[in-house]
């Protein structure tokens, strides 16, 4: 298996190369063999990466302990779906993920592509091919899953205890494929700015494939905001860990082109911002890429030092300033057709949206890094913590989701303050009962306050505009489902974002409870004594141990009630991996509901059974997880082609041979 692998990495590289090629100077002289056969390279690559995953996966299967990486990362004891998951957990096995992900998106946008959009998809194809034969060379000379030992040892040491968990099985791979996908926008950015064709074409052929990216990466960190809330035992779900700001940097990034690219396609405008967007977006995914795997920051998810980070380090300044050059040179043909007319405008608004981003994407990346740079300016590694961020980035999100609420209720080029008035009204008067509300109920933190109104404000201009699209159909002669239904599908992008909206603005709920009102214990217990905490009473029942292959595992069970009314048993645990007996991992107990979450975490114990906790009570904790499902569902419903255009890709097509025969 190590050699089938390796051969077949090699072989998509000298493929991957070829066909970078191939397609440049087969489009460039017109010949149409190597136009085909640049094509062909894109789908042997896919083949061969594939191929080489699965040569990884069999040999993890089949506990191979004579490949390195497999004796490093697995253990007979572990299940078989964490066996196959392990083959991304370590560096080599994550980078040959990278680039399986990346040859299949590229194989699937060169096959949609090769007909329609014959002019950019050469240069799409050299540019991805570009980023994959990095990829393989680097997989081929630098790391590789497929090193052989000397021996084959009788047993694998296991994955790290932080890694053997169901989380396993999502983050990473989402998270991945996520920085991958963010590649396909940029390439066609790229093809856009060499072949001079900067209209509205590499716009529209984009805007699907980032809002996909944009997905994939959001769910990644939204499902690793779940795992670490369950697994690391610290309370909350976001630390503002390096790594973690990371893979939200891209994300931040991507959100703000979505929102501007619209004013690109309505009036011609920020065509230069949306192209450095697109760039920064990639460029930042492989800065992620390059924190993980460096060993320049400490965290809790990156890699120890390693050979990779001087060549991805070299690949990014390599892509970002080629990139910029690119965009330079084209910037005279890169006017706006149109401008701002008045600061009361869809328009104006969506750009003050993309500002507040980069400023939270700033503000984010400089306190990721600002560890590094007081190093070297200082040689002391000053650390930035939860209160920088909380503090710099809290005030701009309440103004972002404000303009969640704004930007889509203004009309485009310029509004009354009339129409603004009657249009905003509703929920601003829903947003000052609520904040009145709040401060009846007893929520006397201002900060606080502040964002429920905020949100509040977001759901009326969200419901209001539902409302009225649902009414206009509604009187047509639809029933209400019909209405609903068809106004959806009549503009899946509008109402995708609204749902999309309302899953941010759940978010935003559940990120103010949990961070203001958050209740926490620090108890010993003995067998039987009970600790009172918010609602609940907590009684600790004892100790117990289990084992299990490959584990050790001390169960501290605990009985909750709630005014009396028995809610059942949650058991915080630590688990003792063989091999890691000195870094034990933590499974928390965990009671979850729509109004709080109590979370129990086993700190210590001795000789006698009294054993050490800390609990917490954490408000609206579930609501996260919900809006993140909301968040979703809003980007399906939004990368679905609208009712008129599902009758238009016949001709679109024939439109696309004409243009190629031309």
């Amino acid at each position: 298996m190590a050699d089938l692998g390796i051969i077949a990495l090699l072989a998509a590289l000298v493929l991957s190369a070829y066909g970078a090629v191939a397609a440049v100077v087969g489009h460039r002289r017109g010949i149409a063999g190597l136009r085909l056969s640049s094509q062909r390279a894109v789908w042997a690559t896919a083949a061969l990466v594939t191929l080489a995953v699965a040569a990884l996966v069999y040999a993890f299967a089949t506990r191979d302990f004579s490949i390195r990486y497999v004796a490093e990362r697995s253990s007979r004891s572990m299940s078989l779906p964490l066996t196959i998951a392990a083959f991304y957990s370590g560096q080599a096995g994550s980078l040959l993920y990278w680039a399986w992900t990346l040859a299949l998106f590229t194989a699937v946008v060169i096959w949609r592509g090769r007909h329609r959009l014959p002019n950019l998809v050469p240069y799409v194809t050299a540019t991805l091919l570009g980023i994959q034969a990095f990829l393989l060379f680097i997989l081929g000379f630098v790391t590789t899953p497929f090193e052989q030992l000397p021996f084959t040892p009788a047993d694998g040491l296991g994955l790290n205890p932080l890694l053997n968990d169901g989380g396993m099985l999502l983050h990473p791979p989402l998270l991945l494929a996520g920085y991958a996908s963010w590649s396909i926008p940029f390439a066609f950015a790229m093809a856009a700015l060499l072949t001079g064709r900067l209209d509205g074409e590499w716009v529209r052929a984009t805007r699907r494939y980032a809002l996909i990216a944009w997905m994939i990466l959001g769910l990644g960190n939204l499902v690793g905001a779940w795992w670490a809330y369950h697994v690391l035992g610290w309370g909350g779900y976001w630390g503002w860990d390096p790594v973690e700001n990371a893979s939200f940097l891209p994300w931040l990034t991507g959100t703000a082109y979505l929102h501007s690219v619209m004013i690109q396609e309505r009036r011609g405008m920020l065509k230069i911002w949306n192209l450095a967007l697109i760039i920064l977006t990639f460029n930042l995914a492989i800065f992620g890429t390059f924190i993980v795997r460096s060993g320049v920051i400490s965290s809790v998810h990156a890699f120890s030092q390693s050979a990779v980070g001087p060549y991805y380090l070299g690949f990014l300044a390599f892509t970002l300033l080629s990139a910029l050059g690119l965009l330079t040179y084209r910037l005279p043909r890169l006017r706006a057709e149109n401008q701002i007319d008045s600061f009361l405008s869809r328009e104006a608004f969506f750009l003050l949206n993309n500002v507040v981003f980069l400023g939270i994407a700033f503000a984010t990346l400089w306190g990721s890094i600002y560890p590094l740079i007081s190093e070297v300016v200082s040689g002391v590694k000053v650390t930035v913590g939860p209160p920088y961020y909380n503090q710099v980035n809290g005030p701009l999100f309440v103004v972002l989701i404000a303009l969640m609420g704004i930007a889509p209720l203004t009309p485009w080029r310029r509004a009354s303050r009339a129409r603004l008035v009657a249009s905003f009204a509703g929920p601003a008067t829903l947003a000052l009962v609520v904040a009145v509300g709040g401060v009846v109920a007893g929520l006397q933190k201002p900060p606080a306050l502040v964002g429920v109104a905020v949100c509040a404000f977001v759901v009326g201009t969200i419901v209001m505009e539902f409302a009225r699209g649902v009414r206009t159909r509604w009187r047509a002669g639809c029933d209400l489902l019909g209405a609903t239904v068809g106004l959806v599908r009549a503009n899946p992008r509008r109402y995708g974002g609204y749902l999309i909206h309302l899953g941010v603005v759940l978010i935003a709920l559940a990120v103010v409870g949990s961070r203001f009102y958050q209740t926490e214990r620090d108890v010993t217990l003995a067998p039987g004594e009970e600790l009172r905490i918010g609602p609940y009473q907590v009684t600790f029942l004892g100790l117990s141990e289990e084992v299990v292959p490959g584990q050790r595992i001390v169960v501290a069970p605990l009985a909750v009630r709630e005014g009396g009314r028995y809610l059942g048993e949650v058991s915080a645990e630590k688990a003792y991996h063989r091999n890691y007996e000195n870094q034990p991992s933590t499974r928390v107990g965990l009671l979850s509901g729509p109004r709080d979450d109590l979370y129990v975490v086993l700190t210590g114990w001795d000789e006698t059974g009294r054993a050490g906790f800390v609990v917490f009570v954490n408000p609206l904790v579930m609501w996260l997880w919900i809006g993140g499902a909301l968040l979703l569902a809003g980007a399906l419903v939004a990368v679905a082609p609208a009712a008129w255009e599902q009758h238009v890709p016949a001709a679109r097509r024939v439109a696309g041979v004409v243009r190629s025969v031309g």
